[in-house]
């Protein structure tokens, strides 16, 4: 597998030409860099929605219409977020809670500094430290350059994420003008 170390147009044209050697044609995925992506554990997270019904013996949140999170330089929207939480005696209005997944649909859209992503739905898994975008079409951008397939894997602690196909290949648009200039 080809890794591309970060995002920018002059990385990407070697991990292109990596992954047009070294990949086969019927499925193909890609690996990069999303530092932007990474969650920052000291930032507190402020979240808004329509609505909020929260289930303390399911141990569940549920945000519905116009939801909106943003921590630090991170904002995520959906039409929806379920969040599963645990602890023993944990509730979600006092804070107490240790945040297991979360859970997102009706349009998705991720953006952190000039990375972003729009999805149908995504899940968070806090465990491992995992957040999944897919569905028919997942496309992150960053500046001019554009990258489309149907599942993006983020892992929250590196930033490293993985893009795969739709039963094709990736596809990759990239702006020659944005090369950091030498």
């Amino acid at each position: 597998m080809c890794r591309i170390e970060k995002i920018s147009a002059s990385v990407l044209s070697a991990g292109l030409l990596c992954l047009a050697l070294a990949a086969p044609a019927v499925a193909q995925n890609t690996t990069s860099q999303m530092s932007g992506m990474a969650l920052s554990n000291d930032e507190p997270i402020q979240i808004e929605s329509d609505q909020l019904e929260i289930k303390e013996q399911e141990k569940k949140a549920y945000f519905t219409g116009n939801v909106k999170v943003v921590q630090g330089t991170t904002t995520m929207r959906a039409g929806k977020m379920t969040v599963l939480y645990t602890g023993e005696g944990a509730s979600m209005t006092s804070g107490s809670t240790d945040i297991d997944k979360i859970f997102l649909d009706d349009q998705v859209l991720l953006t952190s500094g000039e990375q972003q992503a729009t999805a149908q739905k995504g899940e968070f898994d806090m465990a491992s430290q995992t957040f999944v975008l897919s569905g028919d079409q997942v496309v992150l951008s960053e500046g001019n350059n554009v990258f489309k397939g149907c599942k993006l894997t983020v892992l929250m602690n590196t930033g490293e994420a993985k893009l795969d196909a739709c039963g094709g290949r990736v596809e990759i648009l990239l702006d020659p003008k944005s090369r950091p200039q030498q």
